[in-house]
């Protein structure tokens, strides 16, 4: 995985670089953004960490997560990088904040499938397990010696978007790139257990309740959390991580939904998929993206309704990725 020229020579010779993933943050933006900014600082480089919204507490074990910024206090920076997303509406929701931001050079480094046209300098990747993937092979090639705190990070990146090793993500690539991270000074054990074995009884609560809404049909499966939910149990968006992905266990289940209430007329959709059915397309048709197996988008419309569109293009695409 050879990193474009174009971005060497732009980490190597610019300074003053703001690295900025993507709202509601998951643990490969975060890591990746965590891993870049140190690699950088070693070679000399200042660097800012920003990111619109607080680090879920399942990622407050990575080292460095305590140096993200918010929009309020940046300042000192030339460059612009966009870890984990490819446009620039995606770092928060508040237009003006975008618009606040200047800077000379931008650089996307992502690997997700649904592309925007942001950045001078682009590095997209669909076929990358995980952004921290990207951001490994990067850091190797520009000479930098991998430290602990950055193994433990990229580690905890790529183990996120492949489901600690179980997706269809995982390749041969991937696992000899753990195997470096390991030996770099990445434990397996303590980055799974906070990753996954870290629950606070309030999730484990929401999550029951979540698992109590299942409806499926014909190969899809839909779970929904609503803002009455998070009130009785204490909790928030951030803990609904991961949830979209019980219901692909069952042997007939192809597709994975999760509805997020925002109000009573919006849901954030999750979308999981097995194999070649590509939930990117159905996110794209609500102006969503992701990738071919993960995907995500928002819908105005009452429950019921937003359900039934959601399943007319599961429908739709699972019957031209399967035909």
């Amino acid at each position: 995985m050879m990193p474009p020229l174009e971005l060497l020579d732009f980490l190597r010779k610019e300074d003053g670089f703001l690295i900025t993933t993507h709202i509601n943050p998951d643990g490969d933006g975060l890591g990746s953004a965590i891993a870049l900014s140190m690699s950088l600082q070693g070679f000399g480089k200042k660097t800012v960490l920003l990111c619109k919204d607080p680090v879920p507490h399942q990622y407050r074990f990575l080292p460095g997560h305590e140096g993200f910024h918010t929009f309020d206090n940046v300042k000192d920076f030339e460059n612009i990088i966009l870890v984990d997303c490819n446009d620039i509406d995606r770092i928060t929701t508040d237009k003006s904040q975008i618009s606040n931001l200047k800077f000379q050079i931008s650089a996307v480094i992502d690997h997700h499938e649904s592309e925007r046209p942001f950045g001078d300098i682009r590095w997209v990747m669909p076929d990358s397990a995980a952004t921290g993937l990207m951001i490994y092979h990067l850091i190797k090639e520009l000479g930098i010696k991998i430290t602990e705190d950055m193994a433990v990070n990229l580690y905890a990146a790529i183990a996120v978007d492949t489901g600690n090793f179980r997706y269809e993500n995982t390749t041969s690539g991937v696992l000899r790139a753990a195997s470096d991270l390991i030996e770099a000074g990445a434990k397996p054990h303590v980055i799974y257990r906070w990753l996954f074995e870290a629950w606070s009884e309030g999730r484990f609560d929401l999550f029951m309740r979540v698992l109590n809404t299942l409806e499926r049909e014909d190969g899809t499966a839909i779970v929904k959390v609503t803002r009455r939910m998070f009130e009785e149990t204490s909790t928030s968006p951030d803990d609904t991580e991961h949830f979209v992905e019980f219901p692909r266990i069952m042997k007939d289940v192809q597709v994975s939904v999760l509805f997020r209430e925002i109000d009573d007329t919006h849901y954030k959709i999750s979308l999981r998929s097995k194999d070649d059915i590509n939930v990117a397309r159905i996110a794209e048709a609500f102006g969503g993206g992701g990738h071919k197996n993960a995907a995500g988008c928002r819908i105005k419309a009452d429950f019921e309704t937003a359900k039934k569109e959601i399943l007319t293009q599961v429908k739709r695409f699972y019957m031209s990725d399967t035909a």
